[in-house]
């Protein structure tokens, strides 16, 4: 479609330089081709009119044809209104306008009939419709009024431009009148015809100008599926090439290091799920290929312990292995425990964040060039320039969402031949949203809890209940217990957020006189966070009042009580993690959701999915449904990795997977993409990259 794309949107009829600039800075809209590629949100049946004897009050969006025989200003200053009085011969209606008073002054003409558009409502008994769409009735524009109607998104700066739905609409429809051609098709004729797909020129004309209900769904299924099937093609056609041409190191031995931690320093009984995982990972790294993967994991599921007995596999092959946390919290904690795990072993263990000291860091620069070092944790200190490895031959990197691609693919250069890689969450991934953005790596899953550990009971308290709740808290802290209350903090209201904290720690302290109380928040500096931390970690402390710095951060087993303050405002997603913050220890564990009483409907769905399951792929599932894609922990830091113009991967998972099965099919018969019938699929992956970095070669 090279023609549509190299024409400027500027010198479309009705766009101009004013226009175009819009368009450009609001929707990237650049060229016709961006214009066809803005589909529809939503389409309005405008197959009928209405008499407007037949309208009554509730009546969702009508349509009328009539004439204007009145039109008047009404009222001063801010309540300054024009209403028209609208009559078709049946009745009379009041068309209001609140905004673009001379634009409707100059522009409404008693001598014309006029389609008019809107939702009616009543006001001092008189139905009227407040901006409503009106155009002048004409015959040859019916293609635009009658049927089904497109309506696009736009923004506020848009409309106050008088560049609404409608006007994008008439742009569209301008498009088609002034381009004859046939748009090229970007699908192989074999994969058309198996699949019976709408071609695209027709597919593209039907999603803007729908003729019915059914040839509206052909042409989004044939779009949708586009989209999704070259995704995956790409995923999968850069994980082929990153099997074949990339060597990793291989990994032929399992030695001393590993075999000594097993069978003497083991913390605890290894579950099933993971033995499964740690054999996953031997195999790949002993395949000469380079190791891509993802392990997945609920908080608590002993991730970390699988991540250090890979490590030992690198050292009882001679390499380095480092582990890249997201906090200095995180990277400490890591490192306390990894450091006393194989301290009996004589491994070489550091910890590298911002704030190590200068003496400290050249002690490590000169350990990591030597090969002395064995094991280096840190935080994405670990990727500047001066740190050099002598042999690096596993990165792992826990809570992968909280790093940019660019800063893993920094880590990934540190040696010659690039280290295996595994990546970790304890963010469950729906299946559909792990295909498409992670879709590159091999998954594993941990979907057991240590042995001994309990499934926290999870209830849902309004505020009325907090005497009630704090009896509970002291018999819990009678018994030796710890307890979170954690707030939200979110920058639109951190001043009213912040001051909620202050007043939280303040009430606790006077509810619990008897009690250590500490904070901690993002404000803080890192010593002062991490001596409060401290504080609660060593139990001197018996409550820690805290924003959500806490979600991914301090193992304590003793804290067996969360308590979530005004959860409504949390995602189904960040809830399960800050609740996987308690239930470590053998104890039975608690999380309490603290709400207002007036909820509303998708807020008591989230609240009855917590106290109802502890299961991570469950709530992703369902937070996906709730929230969408783009907006899930562990995507929303940095958005999807592509755009999705027409398809959403919750409510088109059934459409991915195919898309996924038809790539799979195409790359089985020609896994280079060299076939004459696939030189359009080459042709289309590159101008699909053209605009992207390839960071698919980096996990």
């Amino acid at each position: 479609m090279t023609e549509l794309s190299t024409l400027n949107i500027m010198y479309l009829p009705g766009v101009g330089p004013k226009r175009a600039d819009l368009l450009k800075h609001e929707l990237r809209i650049i060229s016709y081709e961006d214009l066809i590629y803005y589909f529809p949100y939503k389409y309005v049946d405008r197959s009928r009119i209405f008499t407007i004897s037949e309208v009554r009050p509730g009546m969702q969006h009508i349509q009328l044809k009539g004439r204007v025989n009145s039109l008047r200003t009404i009222g001063e200053g801010r309540g300054k209104r024009m209403v028209a009085n609208f009559t078709d011969g049946t009745g009379n209606v009041e068309l209001v306008w609140f905004k673009g008073l001379k634009f409707v002054k100059s522009n409404i003409n008693g001598d014309f009939v006029y389609i008019v558009f809107g939702k009616p409502s009543v006001f001092n008994g008189i139905i009227n419709i407040v901006h409503p769409e009106m155009d002048r009735f004409n015959e040859s524009k019916s293609l635009i009024q009658q049927g089904l109607q497109a309506h696009y998104n736009t923004s506020e700066k848009m409309k106050s431009n008088f560049l609404n739905s409608k006007a994008i609409h008439k742009l569209v429809y301008n498009l088609f009148q002034s381009y004859k051609g046939k748009i090229p098709e970007t699908l192989p004729a074999y994969i058309i015809e198996k699949y019976r797909l709408t071609i695209l020129n027709d597919a593209l004309r039907i999603i803007h100008f729908p003729r019915d209900n059914q040839s509206l769904e052909k042409a989004r299924f044939r779009l949708i599926f586009e989209e999704l099937f070259y995704i995956q093609l790409n995923i999968l056609r850069l994980k082929n090439q990153r099997t074949f041409s990339i060597k990793g190191h291989t990994f032929t031995k399992v030695g001393g290091y590993l075999n000594q931690f097993y069978s003497q320093h083991l913390p605890f009984e290894l579950t099933g799920a993971q033995k499964r995982v740690i054999r996953e990972m031997r195999h790949d790294m002993g395949t000469g290929r380079q190791m891509n993967r993802l392990l997945q994991g609920d908080v608590g599921s002993g991730k970390t312990l699988v991540a250090l007995m890979v490590m030992l596999i690198a050292l009882d092959n001679d390499f380095q292995a480092c582990l890249m946390a997201p906090t200095e919290i995180l990277a400490t904690q890591h490192f306390e425990t990894i450091a006393a795990q194989v301290e009996a072993l004589g491994v070489n263990v550091a910890l590298l964040t911002g704030s190590t000291k200068k003496s400290e860091r050249v002690r490590i620069d000169e350990q990591l060039r030597s090969g002395e070092l064995q094991i280096l944790i840190g935080t994405h200190a670990l990727i500047e320039d001066t740190v050099v490895f002598n042999r690096l031959g596993l990165v792992v990197i826990d809570e992968q969402h909280r790093f940019g691609v660019q800063q893993r693919a920094r880590l990934w250069k540190k040696n010659l031949n690039p280290p295996h890689v595994l990546v970790m969450t304890a963010t469950p991934i729906p299946r559909t949203l792990a295909m498409t953005v992670y879709g590159d790596l091999e998954v594993s899953v941990i979907d057991e809890l240590p042995p001994g550990r309990k499934p926290i009971q999870t209830m849902h308290y309004f505020h009325n209940r907090r005497n009630q709740l704090n009896r509970f808290l002291r018999e819990e802290i009678e018994k030796g217990r710890q307890v979170y209350v954690v707030y939200p903090l979110i920058e639109e209201s951190e001043k009213m957020d912040f001051k909620n904290l202050s007043e939280g720690y303040e009430y606790m302290q006077g509810a619990f006189p008897e009690c250590k109380v500490v904070m901690v928040h993002g404000r803080m500096k890192p010593s002062e966070k991490d001596e409060a931390m401290h504080v609660f970690a060593s139990g001197e402390a018996q409550i820690m009042v805290a924003t959500t710095v806490i979600e991914v951060g301090v193992n304590v087993p003793n804290a067996s009580v969360m308590i979530i303050e005004s959860a409504e405002r949390f995602g189904l997603s960040q809830l399960h993690q800050l609740r996987g913050r308690v239930g470590r220890g053998a104890e039975q564990s608690y999380c309490i959701l603290m709400t207002s009483f007036k909820l509303a409907e998708e807020t008591r769905k989230r609240m009855e999915i917590m106290t109802r399951t502890n299961d991570g792929f469950e709530i992703a599932e369902a937070d996906m449904k709730m929230r969408g894609p783009g907006d899930l922990e562990g995507t929303q830091q940095s958005g999807l990795p592509f755009d999705l113009k027409i398809s959403n991967l919750t409510r088109d998972s059934r459409i991915l997977q195919m898309g996924r099965q038809v790539a799979e099919e195409v790359l089985e018969k020609d896994p280079l993409l060299e076939k004459a019938e696939n030189q359009i699929l080459n042709r289309q992956l590159t101008k699909l990259a053209r605009a992207k970095i390839n960071w698919g070669m980096i996990s």
